[in-house]
């Protein structure tokens, strides 16, 4: 036997010959307002609707057709392939890049202003095979339709592709069907439907017909089901109150469609950096040809050659295709920690995110109910074990029991008899539950209590009904005792119950305060309850009816959660140490999501939880003041997430967004970091994201954050490293015009120091291994330059450098050598006192005294042997002679100038203590600023 919930049983008036354009302002019109049919009773939205339960006629579903369009999620108007190649090439490091080939052009080095080129084709090539994830999301999204739906048209029913429905159509869904459609129910037996991709909740909703409130949630939507959702139980019939981009889920697509990307922080460093450098060159461009006029009457040749020289030392155009590079590595690194990387600068975002915001089931929890304690009237139990592996144990008040549990071993026999659900097992899978994941828990419970339920035989049974919050079954031992287990909501069994099984065996009378505590107790923790009870029947009863249910003897109550990642709580633990701030945004409900917030370590007890329902009542200002101070939001929707995120990151804050389902994707596109779970997200959530996670796990997300710091570290080494020996260069060529001797060196030669030390110096640096206390810092902030704190110490080195060169190129003209050997000495002296840098380099933030600064990075003395047979080949090849104008040195001249390469390293260091002693002044002031604030 079951019950069926039915609502508005009376057929509505005949049809009054509304337009389809009229159906859309009826208040039961989802098209029109989609919060409207769910609070209204179903004989209204029928009537509304212009549909009784016999479905449409064929004529007027052809009328409406036309009218609505078809039920699908309409394509996106994809941007032209090279509109979106050209698009890469705007953003100023491929600016910096393409004037570095013009300016080479320009002097007439073809080689390698096509080298420089491929660089900026490369650069634009990975970012078109990159892009694009807002139109993969459209594509996710609209494979979560259904193809099929049974409809009722002409007064029979009727398999037909989806796409065909249209509002007012009369559906009908079954166990195991995806809902083709937004719709009202009209009848619903026993119908739970898995909305976790909508919604975030791990539990399927109960559905029925009754009218809720108009503001409800949509996770408390309970008379609906949404196009994309999944029907676990039960069946239904339901009129089509939205269809297409009208639904839930085209409401989401829509919001994806909108969200405006944000440049993530490097970019917008590098882009700023990239405009900095172009002004300053040009400027001191006009300034040294001005001075060199005035000063000493220089002829416009000689001018515009030293221009061109000075141009070609000052612009790094190494320093695009070290940033890409080093990113590209940084991507491979992740994808060993699992994490896959789908946008080349979200490796480095990752290092200065301020915030994580995570969503709960799935991501900080398993996605598995588990069965977390029972209590009969003789004990309290702990079960242990994760999700549905049956592998676990029951401590009795904390002890294993050695008696056999009788008590917990019958609550888990009714458990198990009284329930649909079943468990599978395969090597690549494991365990997986085949039907209610609560119903997979009790399952579960049964299986570590030892329960063969294959001595009992189910004769009837009265399916779980939301109305009555109970499911009851008649159960047959092999033996031929009959009993009527029954299982469901706490408050409701207590009703029927008049005993309670006793420690013996036997009926004691039901202590209703003692156990309503125990259930307050639980629900207080954020687990769902549930209670078990049951009923000895004579052998020849053949049926259960609800009139059965009453003299019951209570076996005992179970708490049920989706339990925390063991490995997330640390996780967590070490986000907020290094600064991050964790975030939890969830569909569930207010008690469950602190309940899970705060055995986690997100928040303490008396945190604050923010509901959707209140976000709705807030301004975009008001959220913004209050956003940064609570950090668990319950029942939340896509808007709710996606606004979250936008005043989050309006407070400046770096944010990175995680999530499975499709009510994610809006915000993991708006996030400056979406993070998608990559074995249980959907494909829409993967599409939206800029990193997937291969094994679903929080704590690889913090790996993957330490590992952007790594990577921004050394990207910031390998800026300064290339600066400040392109300032050196280009102070180089900015003395001599401006005081009036021979240039030290040839645009040429400039070009050869750049390409050799480029291609080996400067990608070593992406080898670097994270320093130490990496994950004890604060995050960096989002404006903050990539050369912060670091402008005099570059100044320095590249006077240092400079100022080697020079003396260097007067020292062998004082020795009588001829203008071509003092300039090959002093391309020698620049390249080997760039080496003396990568060491100081490497350490920015401490001395260089040390071993350290020899040991953990192997690439360095790779690119050294590299850089050394480069320079030898320079040296002493007679084609090098021709091409740079370059001529022999002898083993004393190399030895000067490795002398020199060390005068620059210490020189480099004692710049290095003086920016330590300042910044610690610094620090301290700031320190007693803060302290005397307070005070």
């Amino acid at each position: 036997m079951s019950a069926v919930s039915r609502e508005g049983s009376r057929e509505p008036h005949a049809p009054r010959g509304r337009t389809p354009a009229e159906l859309t302002h009826h208040p039961a019109a989802a098209s029109g307002s989609p919060n409207d049919p769910h609070g209204h009773p179903a004989g209204v939205v029928l009537e509304g609707l212009e549909t009784t339960r016999a479905g449409l006629a064929s004529g007027e579903v052809d009328r409406r057709h036309a009218h609505f369009g078809p039920n699908s999620l309409p394509e996106p108007s994809p941007t032209h392939p090279v509109l979106r190649f050209l698009a890469q090439f705007n953003n100023a490091i491929i600016y910096v890049l393409l004037a570095a080939a013009v300016i080479k052009l320009a002097s007439r080095d073809y080689i390698d202003a096509s080298v420089i080129l491929a660089v900026a084709l490369i650069n634009a090539i990975i970012g078109f095979v990159q892009e694009g994830q807002a139109e993969k999301a459209l594509r996710g999204i609209r494979k979560m339709l259904s193809p099929h739906a049974t409809v009722r048209r002409d007064g029979s029913w009727h398999d037909i592709d989806a796409a065909t429905l249209v509002l007012g159509d009369i559906i009908r869904v079954h166990a195991g069907d995806r809902a083709p459609a937004d719709a009202r129910l009209v009848e619903a037996r026993d119908v739970r439907a898995d909305e976790a991709a909508l919604t975030g909740e791990a539990v399927p909703a109960a559905k029925h017909t009754d009218t809720v409130p108009h503001d409800a949630a949509l996770g408390d939507r309970h008379n609906m089901i949404h196009a994309g959702s999944i029907v676990v139980a039960g069946r239904a019939v339901a009129v089509v109150t939205a269809t297409g981009i009208r639904t839930e889920l085209g409401r989401i697509q829509q919001l994806v469609r909108d969200v405006e990307r944000t440049d993530t922080p490097l970019i917008r460093s590098i882009n700023r950096l990239g405009r900095q450098l172009t002004v300053t060159v040009l400027v001191l461009v006009v300034v040294m040809v001005a001075l060199g006029s005035i000063l000493h009457g220089n002829s416009p040749e000689l001018l515009l050659s030293s221009a061109i020289a000075f141009a070609v030392a000052a612009v790094p155009e190494g320093l695009p295709a070290v940033v890409t590079i080093t990113l590209a590595l940084g991507v491979r690194q992740m994808a060993a920690q699992r994490a896959i990387t789908r946008r080349l600068a979200a490796v480095e975002t990752l290092g200065s995110v301020t915030v994580i915001c995570s969503d709960k089931t799935g991501t900080l929890t398993k996605n598995e109910m588990t069965v977390r304690a029972a209590t009969t009237a003789a004990a309290r139990y702990t079960v242990t074990g994760e999700g549905y592996d049956p592998t676990g144990a029951i401590l009795r008040n904390g002890d294993l029991d050695s008696a056999g549990m009788p008590d917990l071993r019958e609550l888990a026999l009714a458990l198990t008899l009284c329930n649909d659900a079943r468990l599978d097992h395969t090597e690549t899978a494991g365990w997986r539950v085949v039907g209610d994941p609560t119903e997979g828990a009790l399952i579960t419970l049964g299986r570590k209590a030892g329960i063969d339920a294959s001595d009992f035989a189910r004769q009837d049974e009265i399916p779980f009904e939301a109305s009555v919050k109970y499911m009851a079954t008649l159960n047959r031992s092999i033996a031929g005792r009959q009993v009527i287990f029954v299982k469901g909501a706490p408050d409701r069994l207590l009703t029927l119950c008049e005993h309670q099984r006793a420690t013996d065996g036997g009926k004691d009378p039901v202590e209703h305060d003692r156990w309503q505590a125990l259930v307050d107790e639980y629900t207080a923790q954020g687990m769902r309850v549930l209670a078990a009870a049951r009923r000895d029947v004579s052998p020849d009863v053949l049926t259960v009816e609800s009139e059965d249910l009453r003299g019951l003897v209570l076996l005992g109550i179970v708490a049920i959660a989706d339990p925390p990642r063991p490995e997330a709580t640390a996780a967590i633990a070490e986000c907020q140490e290094a600064g991050v701030s964790v975030k939890m945004i969830t569909g569930d409900h207010a008690r469950t999501a602190h309940a899970i917030a705060a055995e986690m370590g997100v928040v303490d007890d008396g945190a604050t939880v923010l509901t959707g329902a209140e976000i709705d009542g807030m301004d975009d200002v008001q959220l913004r003041d209050v956003v940064a101070d609570v950090d668990v939001y319950a029942r939340t929707s896509p808007e709710h997430k996606l606004r979250i995120v936008a005043a989050l990151q309006s407070r400046g804050g770096v944010v990175a967004m995680t999530g499975d389902g499709v009510n994610d994707a809006p915000a993991l596109s708006r996030a400056d970091v979406g993070v998608a779970m990559g074995m249980k997200g959907t494909e829409a959530a993967k599409d939206a994201s800029d990193i997937v996670l291969a094994d679903d796990n929080f704590a690889t997300i913090e790996r993957a954050v330490r590992e952007g710091r790594r990577v921004y570290d050394n990207l910031r080494k390998s800026v300064v490293f290339i600066l400040a020996t392109t300032l050196g260069q280009a102070l180089v060529v900015f003395t001599a015009v401006v005081v009036g001797f021979p240039d030290p060196l040839q645009p040429t030669q400039i070009l050869w120091v750049n390409l050799v030390t480029a291609v080996t110096l400067s990608l070593a640096f992406a080898y670097e291994p994270v320093e130490p206390g990496t994950m004890k810092r604060r995050p960096r902030s989002a404006g903050e330059s990539i050369l912060s704190g670091k402008l005099l110490m570059l100044a320095g080195m590249g006077i240092v450098v400079s100022a080697a060169t020079i003396i260097a190129f007067f020292a062998e003209l004082a020795r009588g050598a001829d203008l071509e050997t003092a300039r090959a000495e002093a391309v020698t002296v620049l390249v080997v006192a760039q080496v003396a840098v990568l060491f100081n380099v490497r350490l920015l933030r401490r001395s260089s005294f040390t071993l350290r600064a020899l040991t953990g990075n192997h690439a360095i003395w790779i690119s050294i042997a590299i850089l050394a047979a480069l320079q030898t080949g320079y040296t002493y090849l007679p084609p090098f002679h021709a091409w740079f104008g370059s001529v022999p040195l002898s083993l004393a001249q190399w030895a000067t100038a490795i002398g020199y390469a060390l005068a620059c390293f210490l020189a480099i260091e004692v710049i290095k203590a003086i920016g330590r002693v300042l910044a610690a002044a610094r620090n301290r002031r700031f320190a007693f600023e803060s302290a005397r604030g307070r005070q």
